[in-house]
């Protein structure tokens, strides 16, 4: 767990999890488009994704398609949100989300 906790600590590798969040199996030069990041450092960050499970491969051909694993964050909010009442905790995300989009 302390690896999942340590992979979704940067914005970078946050950033990457979003990206296939949106679009689930994309190559290397896909997770590359539109991020200040040399190709290095997306290898980088997609090997502590991929060590953490947060992130699992697939060969296409000559591709290398990369996916979401949510397994991981759903085992840390079963280990620590539903022991402190979920609800009150989603009712808080909510307010947050809700005054954020107001401001």
């Amino acid at each position: 767990m302390d690896d999942v906790f340590k992979a979704l600590a940067d914005p970078s590798r946050r950033k990457l999890l979003d990206r296939l969040f949106k679009r689930d199996g994309q190559t290397l030069g896909e997770l590359c488009e539109r991020v200040s990041m040399t190709r290095f450092g997306v290898m980088k960050h997609l090997r502590v994704l991929e060590g953490a499970g947060l992130v699992v491969t697939r060969r296409s051909g000559r591709e290398k398609l990369h996916f979401l694993n949510p397994v991981p964050i759903r085992l840390i909010h079963d280990r620590w949100i539903t022991k402190y009442a979920e609800h009150r905790v989603a009712a808080l995300a909510d307010l947050k989300t809700e005054l954020e989009e107001s401001a």
